[in-house]
């Protein structure tokens, strides 16, 4: 039995949040697909993660035997968020965009996930395992757009999912979020309603391919 880890990382509930309706439809298609599956589910959100300090990262660059009790507890954090990582046979991460880059509750969980000699390093632990990136933004900052330059979402998760933990990463991008709030964005929501609906579409259809994949 397959099992998915699904990362939510908006501040807002998935009625409100592009990210989240778009990770609802991928672990909907994935249930569906795969009713027997497990899905370990963090809402970064509802459960945010501490940020790492110095106690946590000095404790993963020493030996167990000699922790603290204060280097154990924190140790023992990172290394259930890295077994969750190595448990997962497929990842799909809500990863909103935030004053250009990802929400500090994803950075969070990326910082005590990265674990170097079993996360990251020659062998990544969970080297392979495909991860679908849900990068919405409210406006676009798409190949040729004015705030292209300011693209500080995929260029940075495919550096530390892909070149960092060495996971298979695709994105799903529904952009121009903030066109049906902001006025000013009008004339822009029928593109907005076709990237959210392709989003959808792209989330389903990866999510059943991932499954089809597994049981080949």
């Amino acid at each position: 039995m397959a099992t998915l880890l699904l990362i939510d990382s908006s501040l807002f509930p998935e009625g409100d949040s592009a990210s989240r309706s778009v990770t609802a439809v991928f672990r909907k298609a994935w249930e569906e697909q795969h009713p027997d599956g497990t899905v370990i589910h963090r809402d970064l959100a509802a459960d945010p993660l501490p940020h790492l300090d110095g106690i946590g990262a000095s404790a993963g660059f020493s030996d167990p035997a000699d922790h603290t009790p204060e280097q154990q507890a924190a140790f023992a954090l990172r290394v259930k968020l890295a077994e969750e990582l190595e448990q997962a046979d497929a990842i799909v991460i809500g990863a909103p965009m935030y004053n250009f880059t990802i929400p500090s509750t994803l950075k969070a969980w990326l910082d005590q996930v990265i674990l170097m000699g079993r996360t990251v390093g020659e062998q990544p632990s969970a080297k392979g395992t495909p991860v679908t990136v849900v990068a919405s933004r409210g406006g676009s900052y798409a190949p040729g757009t004015p705030r292209e330059p300011f693209e500080y979402v995929q260029n940075y998760l495919e550096a530390v999912l892909g070149g960092g933990l060495g996971l298979e990463v695709d994105f799903i991008v529904p952009e121009l979020t903030m066109a049906p709030s902001n006025p000013a964005m009008a004339e822009l929501i029928p593109l907005y309603e076709t990237s959210r609906d392709k989003a959808h579409e792209d989330a389903a259809a990866k999510a059943k391919a991932l499954v089809a994949r597994f049981a080949a």
